[in-house]
């Protein structure tokens, strides 16, 4: 029998509940920032009667309907280096618990969404369009000027953020759920599994970048 902790937990929830509730959200988020703020964009309102217009909405569609795929695959290749964690330290947890646990603690990132979509709607409300792809709230993008770097840095910067840190802390809690044995080894687990292969895509980005 579970736990009160354990049934309260959001690892708890029904993965199928909780992929299908995410990619709604994810939808709701994406739909909104592109209707009111990228669409509303001098840059895209130029191009929108013309064949680039017509390219890049066709690229947003695409972008709709890949984000259940995109998940499936992103959630399957963290949760089985996670798992391959896991077995390394001797813990019991199986591939779908991790991939559970990959699924609760990608709702983290919807937070700097939701961020993004308040600063452009509320607060820089006339922005350009790259200005919107620069943007990445509390990231090491906002040391660098966006304009001025190479364009293979960009996504490195953003990629380094406090949200990725929150989801280290999501991951291991969602591991710890499952395993309930010493934490600290939960977070070697972590930070040899998922942020190592982080690190090192990134690092693989800069290097293939052209």
């Amino acid at each position: 029998m579970q736990s009160n902790n354990e049934t309260k937990s959001i690892f708890a929830t029904d993965k199928r509940l909780l992929f299908v509730l995410l990619c709604v959200l994810t939808l709701f988020l994406l739909y909104f920032k592109k209707t009111f703020i990228e669409y509303e964009t001098a840059a895209f309102e130029f191009l929108q009667d013309r064949p680039e217009g017509f390219v890049l909405k066709m690229l947003s569609m695409i972008q709709f309907l890949s984000i259940p795929l995109v998940y499936f695959w992103k959630f399957t290749v963290i949760a089985f280096v996670i798992w391959i964690g896991c077995f390394s330290y001797g813990y019991r947890v199986t591939f779908a618990q991790c991939w559970g646990v990959v699924i609760g603690a990608e709702f983290v990132f919807l937070i700097p969404e939701v961020i993004k979509i308040f600063y452009f709607f509320f607060i820089e409300t006339d922005p350009s369009y790259s200005d919107i792809g620069a943007f990445y709230p509390l990231s090491l993008m906002h040391f660098f000027d966006y304009y001025a770097i190479d364009a293979k840095w960009a996504y490195p910067l953003r990629a380094l953020n406090l949200f990725e840190v929150v989801y280290c802390f999501a991951l291991v809690a969602g591991i710890h759920h499952y395993a309930r044995k010493n934490k600290k080894v939960v977070w070697f687990i972590v930070l040899s599994s998922y942020v190592f292969l982080f690190l090192l895509w990134l690092v693989f980005y800069v290097i293939v970048y052209k």
